[in-house]
């Protein structure tokens, strides 16, 4: 399996088990006082509500401030990528966490074979336009796996929000994006095996039998995991966070969760090779399903966000306005395939379906835009040279600019749009 290291200023934020192992031997200590890539992530985030855009947008741009490509302070790399990959499996444990297998049942006539139809177009549109900038097939499917998958973060805040979040064409939407999560999982096992079988400084080494016999290693590594978290770890670890909760201590409860999440993350990629993210995905849909999933969200989930930002900070500390600035072809060009391509290829699809337009419209809106996955399957895939430096600008600029006019987006939904006429009744 290929683990080269990416050779830019910020290493991949999805780390190989040498990476981690090289990053672990850091000096830069985490608990050193705030540097500016906090300070900034405060204030960027929090002039972005002052002006109705997301926080998101605030952390991407306060990275952006703080980094090497701009002028004026410049954080740590080192302890900026230290957090950034605690909080890479901290959000996907978060997601483990909010899993529902009941709720996707409950709307997966719909969501399943919309998501899989919808990630199918995306990822063609995506190859396509890759071929079209001149990039490399892997370069361009990579391109094309990443816009294909919604920030789930985004989407919720944005069902939150608007108190849509039990309604129907809520929970569609995000059984849609739970789908999709786990879409980006398998993606995670199967970078690796697609990396080897199209490396072209090795083609012809790589019989089909070989990739397939591949394939099948990395999907039976994971399966392997999976079964082993469900049938073990579904008794041991909820046993032993409930012993631990018996213990009347907050605080001895809230490390002994992160310890599971972080510990079995960091377990997984020594132990099974896979990433960081389907082991700590796997640890928290395991608690989810206990008694003391409530409990072990209320102290994990704050934490879980403050790392999460320092994670978007991190992103965009890897954003270079130069490449941005002589690119606007390919950016305009991606974000046509996520705010239109994608929305309009969700609609129809529901619609198709047997939805209602009402459905329809709040999935188009919540998939038109990008996030936190497009970045892990990006830098995973860079990690692997699979993807340019200018394609990873390029991501990390249509992101930017699709969470930025997703508001908008929203506002035309059907429950805005309820919320709306309410207000003007009362007033």
């Amino acid at each position: 399996m290929d683990t080269r290291i990416c050779s830019r200023s910020l290493t991949p934020l999805l780390p190989s088990r040498t990476a981690w192992r090289i990053r672990s031997r850091s000096t830069a200590p985490i608990s050193s006082p705030p540097s500016p890539s906090r300070w900034a992530a405060f204030v960027a985030g929090y002039l972005a509500r002052l002006v109705g855009l997301p926080s998101i947008v605030g952390y991407l741009l306060a990275g952006v401030a703080v980094g090497p490509f701009t002028p004026g302070l410049v954080a740590d790399p080192h302890e900026a990528q230290q957090l950034a990959e605690i909080g890479v499996a901290l959000l996907m444990f978060g997601v483990g966490l909010h899993f529902s297998i009941k709720d996707l049942i409950g709307v997966h006539r719909v969501a399943v074979p919309g998501a899989v139809v919808q990630i199918a177009i995306a990822t063609a549109l995506g190859t396509a336009a890759g071929s079209w900038f001149g990039w490399s097939f892997r370069s361009s499917l990579v391109l094309g796996l990443a816009i294909s998958v919604a920030s789930t973060v985004v989407l919720l805040r944005a069902l939150r929000h608007r108190g849509a979040t039990d309604s129907e064409p809520g929970k569609v939407a995000i059984g849609w994006l739970i789908f999709e999560d786990l879409f980006t999982v398998v993606a995670l096992v199967l970078l690796p095996v697609i990396a080897s079988a199209t490396d072209t400084q090795h083609a012809g080494t790589t019989s089909l039998v070989g990739t397939g016999l591949m394939i099948g290693a990395a999907l039976g590594k994971a399966v392997l995991l999976a079964a082993l978290m469900l049938v073990v770890g579904s008794r041991v670890l909820p046993w032993v966070l409930t012993r631990v909760e018996g213990e009347g201590s907050r605080e001895l409860f809230t490390l002994a969760v992160l310890a599971a999440a972080i510990g079995i993350a960091f377990a997984s990629a020594q132990i099974f090779d896979v990433s960081l993210a389907l082991g700590a995905f796997l640890a928290g849909a395991v608690i989810s399903e206990s008694r003391i999933r409530d409990r072990a969200a209320a102290d994990i989930l704050p934490l879980t966000d403050v790392f999460t930002v320092l994670f978007f900070v991190s992103v965009g500390m890897l954003l270079d306005p130069a490449i941005i600035a002589s690119h606007p072809k390919e950016i305009l060009a991606v974000l046509a395939i996520v705010v239109l391509g994608k929305s309009l290829a969700a609609f129809v699809i529901v619609v198709a379906l047997r939805r209602s337009r009402d459905v329809g419209r709040t999935v188009a809106a919540g998939l038109a835009q990008i996030g936190e996955f497009s970045f892990i399957v990006a830098t995973a895939a860079q990690g692997l040279g699979m993807l340019p430096d200018e394609g990873f600008q390029v991501i990390v600029a249509v992101a930017l600019l699709s969470i930025t006019v997703n508001p908008a987006l929203f506002a035309l939904t059907p429950d805005a749009q309820t919320r709306s006429r309410e207000s003007a009744v009362r007033s």
